[in-house]
């Protein structure tokens, strides 16, 4: 179809209004007007149209979605107005002291009532009724620019339904339970660390370097409050909360006005019970004075508003009988115990099993079999055994000496918690070992996924690592959805994979307690596998951000006869067996650093460790010696020193790209 550009102009118009009230109806109404392929048809045309007149392309366009080019970094937005923290209680005794309080500075307040997503906040400005920009809260005084990741986000209207002057509001982004559990079932799967609960996989998941992997990741937002407005005028929370949501935004749920605590209480007793029934995690319930001028007469304190307080919920718990103990034999060998119990139904779900961790948490809490057990959800979504409230008198149970799956005899490291079978060759471990062996911090082998391992280990054509250099084009070829294309890809890639650097072996060899960064540290010091093989735990040890037990674990590795012959297999496969990375630059010896607030994926731990890795120092407090301040949510006096010392301010994602550079050049 020829067009000319008003047309085509026209047209895009058109679409674009039926995708945005598409998408509305779909994901802010949960009542879908047109299927799947409709509307996916829709969106095909107007990217077609879009690709032959660019001119037309528009920030509102719902083609944005998608995820566009990867981005470096994260600029950084300083706040208009400041996205602070509310004041925590956790009991009912202090609400009412709350409203004790305010009644001492205005009359007759009128409360609005509404639940606490877990998640991590967001700030969406938009001028002229068209999404300009979105931004983390960071520290509440300065976010980061996050506009190309929250565009993704299906429920945020890039267009509002009135073309207001200007409009700010803060949201909660989350991850909805069903994403959450795809996404730790892939992690897993992987054999990648999964995240703890879901907001931690939210902030992971907002702060992707592509927005094309964010996209991928099913979040989701609910705008709970009005940061600025011009153009439009609000006399309290539930005018701007009702006006937000007719103007399309996916507003908080379950919001409710109230003129009396007792019913504010009774409110939030309402949202407490609805936990785990509604797909999202809540982790308490907000109460706000509605009038604004009575907020600007409450005040607030340095840190928190007079006008508001978040009421915190207590995990729901409950007794049980346990059944059975079960044990299974993860990547690095682990045996992991889980409780098998009987089923009750707990922050919405049934639930039945429950991970016990290690022999030490069993034997804390003398876990015996017949036991009547305490049972909750961690961030109301993981089970776990929180307590033994009544023995059977049976015996507190103890890990089996011998795998369960290859019958090796298991083995505890001084110092280690973890159970251990030592059998690379475990079954048990095969698939695991293979993923990781493949995975793309590892060996890097495109096309060698985790279903086509299975087929391979199925067809008895892989039963270590080794036997991947073994296979040809034929063998692949033969297996069900593969062809001769396919399977030149793979063994292309299998090959190539050959000339990887010794770091790269050395950590998809899968030897515990060694990561990426260790596995890099390893390589740059003895420089071969020869050497690294032959290495003492003394020489290990002298390598700075090398600890006894990282030191221990490489030595009893490269100790067990069949590993030693794994690696000889792959030396005469032709793998690399050198490494051919700089010694680690200049860059961070000697550079002081300090962390401060929660960072959005990583511990202070690890991060700790990667910096000492990469040669630089961690501090624990600020001074004009400090180099570099890394801040995250909730930063305290730590960052207002840093910024008073003009020293550099780093967030987690200019962190990681620092040690990249660091400790990663070649």
């Amino acid at each position: 179809m020829l067009l000319d550009i008003l047309e085509a102009k026209k047209l895009a118009e058109q679409w674009r209004g039926q995708l945005e009230l598409y998408s509305y109806q779909y994901y802010v109404l949960n009542d879908p007007q047109v299927t799947d392929f409709e509307f996916d048809k829709l969106m095909h045309q107007l990217m077609g149209l879009e690709n032959q007149f660019p001119e037309l392309i528009t920030p509102d366009s719902p083609t944005h979605r998608v995820g566009g080019v990867a981005e470096n970094t994260f600029a950084p937005v300083e706040h208009q107005v400041q996205m602070g923290s509310l004041q925590d209680v956790f009991a009912e005794e202090d609400l009412r002291e709350f409203d004790r309080k305010v009644r001492e500075i205005v009359e007759n307040p009128v409360y609005i009532v509404e639940p606490k997503i877990d998640g991590l906040s967001v700030s969406l400005e938009y001028e002229n009724g068209v999404l300009v920009r979105g931004s983390t809260r960071g520290n509440g005084f300065v976010g980061e620019d996050v506009t190309a990741n929250l565009k993704t986000i299906k429920s945020i209207p890039l267009k509002l339904k009135e073309p207001v002057p200007y409009l700010e509001v803060r949201g909660e982004i989350y991850m909805p339970v069903s994403s959450f559990l795809k996404v730790v079932e892939q992690q897993e799967l992987n054999g990648g660390k999964p995240f703890k609960n879901p907001r931690n996989a939210a902030s992971g998941s907002l702060r992707q370097k592509n927005p094309k992997i964010t996209a991928k990741r099913g979040l989701d937002i609910f705008v709970f409050n009005l940061q600025q407005a011009q153009g439009v005028e609000f006399t309290g929370h539930k005018q701007a909360l009702d006006k937000m949501q007719n103007l399309g935004l996916q507003v908080v749920p379950s919001y409710i006005a109230v003129t009396d605590i007792e019913e504010a209480i009774a409110q939030i007793r309402r949202i407490g019970e609805s936990r785990g029934k509604n797909g999202y995690d809540i982790d308490g319930a907000v109460i706000k004075v509605d009038n604004f001028e009575q907020r600007e007469l409450l005040g607030s304190t340095a840190k928190f508003p007079k006008w508001a307080v978040a009421f915190k919920y207590p995990p729901e718990e409950k007794a049980t009988e346990l059944l059975q103990v079960e044990v299974q034999v993860g990547r690095t060998g682990v045996l992991t115990p889980t409780a098998v119990f009987r089923p009750v139904h707990l922050a919405g779900t049934t639930v039945s099993r429950a991970v016990l961790h290690n022999q030490d948490f069993i034997n804390e809490k003398q876990i015996a079999i017949g036991d009547q057990i305490i049972v909750r959800k961690a961030g109301e979504i993981i089970p776990e055994v929180v307590a033994v409230v009544q023995h059977n008198g049976g015996l507190v149970y103890q890990l089996p000496e011998t795998c369960p799956s290859c019958g090796a005899k298991v083995v505890r490291e001084e110092g280690q918690a973890a159970v251990r079978c030592p059998n690379i060759n475990c079954p048990a471990q095969l698939l695991r070992n293979l993923i990781h062996f493949a995975c793309r911090s590892a060996m890097d082998i495109e096309g060698l996924g985790p279903a086509l391992l299975e087929n391979l280990i199925k067809e008895n054509l892989v039963a270590s690592p080794a036997d991947l250099y073994s296979l040809t084009v034929d063998s692949v070829a033969e297996l069900e959805r593969m062809g001769k294309k396919s399977g030149k890809n793979v063994i292309a890639s299998i090959e190539k994979s050959k000339n990887n650097d010794l770091s790269k072996l050395v950590f998809a060899l899968g030897i515990p307690n060694i990561g990426e960064k260790a596995a890099v540290l390893l390589a740059r010091q003895f420089g071969s596998m020869k050497r690294l093989m032959a290495a003492s735990t003394e020489e290990m040890e002298a390598i700075e951000g090398f600890g006894s037990v990282m030191a221990k674990a490489v030595e009893d590795f490269f100790a067990d006869p069949g590993n030693q012959q794994l690696v000889q297999r792959l030396e005469a496969q032709g793998l690399n067996m050198q490494c051919h990375l700089q010694a680690a630059g200049s860059q961070l010896q000697g550079k002081t650093f300090v962390l401060t607030g929660t960072l959005p994926t990583l511990k202070r731990s690890e991060a700790k460790a990667m910096i000492e890795a990469a040669g630089g120092k961690v501090s624990s407090s600020v001074s004009k010696k400090t180099h570099f301040v890394v801040a995250g949510e909730e930063a305290g006096s730590k960052l207002t020193t840093a910024q008073e010392l003009g020293i550099e301010i780093l967030d987690e994602n200019q962190l990681l790209q620092m040690l990249e550079r660091a400790s990663l050049q070649v």
